[in-house]
């Protein structure tokens, strides 16, 4: 009995890992275009899959004080995201693992370089909410 209970809780576990994998490989399949960044199309999308979920950067968990599961959390200061500045912006800095807490954190799904491009291009465009 011992076995069975412990086999399909393997399964259970296993089957949610993989369910969770692929969520966040369909969105590395998604490519952002290197201009005219959208952020409700482009990097919405990327943030509530690999950044705003439970436990990291979502409205309960806050990790670090940062939310960004809205354009309005995610531009709430100047020190995370600086409109027209990717290097003065901790985001980008953090993205692109040049800060002592590079994001995001081992185990976690790495943003591709699509991604981090299209960050660092939403940035530099003005942050703006489209």
């Amino acid at each position: 009995m011992k076995k069975i209970l412990l086999l399909l809780v393997l399964v259970y576990s296993i089957l949610i890992y993989l369910s969770c994998k692929d969520e966040g490989s369909k969105i590395d399949d998604i490519v952002i275009p290197s201009t005219d960044v959208s952020f409700a199309q482009h990097i919405q999308p990327v943030f509530n899959i690999k950044c705003a979920t439970s436990g990291c950067h979502d409205d309960a968990s806050k990790q670090g004080g940062l939310s960004l599961t809205t354009w309005l959390n995610t531009t709430s200061s100047f020190t995370i995201v600086f409109p027209g500045n990717p290097d003065a912006s901790k985001l980008v800095l953090a993205i692109e693992g040049r800060t002592t807490n590079p994001m995001p954190p081992p185990g976690r799904w790495p943003l591709i370089k699509n991604q981090i491009t299209s960050i660092r291009t939403w940035v530099k465009e003005g942050a703006k909410n489209n």
